[in-house]
């Protein structure tokens, strides 16, 4: 029996691929994990990708809200819970992806906000903070003072010490648009202008820890870069993951900007992917200037990670042992 033929049974521990579909758009991006503790619940918020409506260009990838689907089953099912209202100007706006912590009795959002919406890349990306005591019910705090108001895709890390990260791709920096900055808040943050590592070619940043080492990834747009570190400040270049076309349904090309979580000592990558095309970038308008809808659709898909000969590689196309369990306080 192949890897195939056992997705398609009725296994309880192996992981469901497409891990989720959007219902409503078809366009689930750059999914992150949080825990809802009043539900005691696994909630995944992504940029909701209009991937069923057929606009110029990448219209598609604006007027986006987040989005949340949930599981009660530890990962074997998810549900459709609707989109947040993160609107705190008029008109229809552009949200991209979330990052989410807990932290003194309130979850803190920090999501990249672009005013309006586009049919081409473009725009001021600015880093919203949001705090909220359920999920639900987001307000809006303020900008955050980083290097730059051209700044994206936060990954938020609290070291041993109680100090906070975060990470961020920063466009308008000219060395290299990976950046961290420190709070011991979630406030006011303390940045450095010079980049993590030199070079432009990635984005979606995402740190956690595991196996004794701290790692980041981050998308190079064909599979995620692993970075491996002891201290949060040097970091070791390694190799790739997700970076070639996967077996399991709606699992091609390359994985996608996605969001880490370590459970019972086991680690998941969730990511996403475009599923229609033969490349992640490789994406044609057609004679009037839109992408087709089986270009512009997205899924979310989920791996193991495994810790072997001191780096990661990812279990994607056999079965592996998935349960989301709750975390340990």
């Amino acid at each position: 029996m192949n890897a195939m033929e056992t997705y398609g049974q009725e296994t309880n521990h192996i992981a469901p691929a497409p891990l989720f579909r959007d219902p409503i758009t078809d366009g689930v991006a750059d999914p992150t994990l949080i825990y809802n503790r009043e539900e005691k619940a696994w909630w995944m918020l992504y940029t909701q990708r209009r991937a069923n409506t057929d606009a110029a260009d990448v219209a598609y990838c604006y007027g986006t809200p987040i989005a949340v689907a949930s599981t009660s089953d530890e990962g074997k099912t998810w549900v459709y819970r609707g989109t947040l209202d993160l609107e705190f100007k008029n008109g229809k706006n552009t949200f991209w992806a979330p990052d989410v912590v807990y932290y003194e009795g309130r979850y803190h959002m920090y999501v990249a906000y672009i005013e309006g919406v586009r049919n081409h890349w473009g725009g001021q990306a600015r880093m919203a903070h949001y705090v909220s005591t359920n999920l639900w019910d987001w307000e809006f705090l303020d900008f955050p003072a980083l290097t730059s108001e051209k700044v994206i895709d936060a990954s938020l890390f609290k070291d041993s010490t109680g100090l906070w990260r975060m990470w961020y791709k920063d466009e308008a920096n000219p060395e290299g648009n990976m950046l961290m900055a420190e709070s011991s808040d979630l406030k006011t943050w303390k940045t450095n202008q010079q980049p993590i590592f030199p070079g432009k070619g990635q984005e979606g940043p995402k740190v956690f820890e595991y196996k004794g080492y701290y790692w980041l990834l981050t998308d190079e747009w064909a599979g995620m870069r692993i970075y491996r570190s002891k201290d949060l400040q040097r970091w070791e270049k390694q190799g790739r993951i997700l970076d070639t076309k996967g077996k399991r349904p709606d699992d091609t090309p390359s994985g996608a900007h996605g969001d880490v979580i370590v459970v019972n000592d086991k680690a998941y990558i969730f990511y996403f992917t475009h599923p229609g095309r033969e490349e992640h970038r490789k994406a044609d308008n057609n004679a009037i200037g839109v992408l087709p809808y089986e270009m512009r659709r997205s899924s979310a898909q989920v791996a193991e990670l495994k810790f072997e000969n001191e780096t990661l590689t990812a279990i994607r196309d056999e079965p592996f042992d998935f349960v989301l369990s709750a975390p340990a306080y």
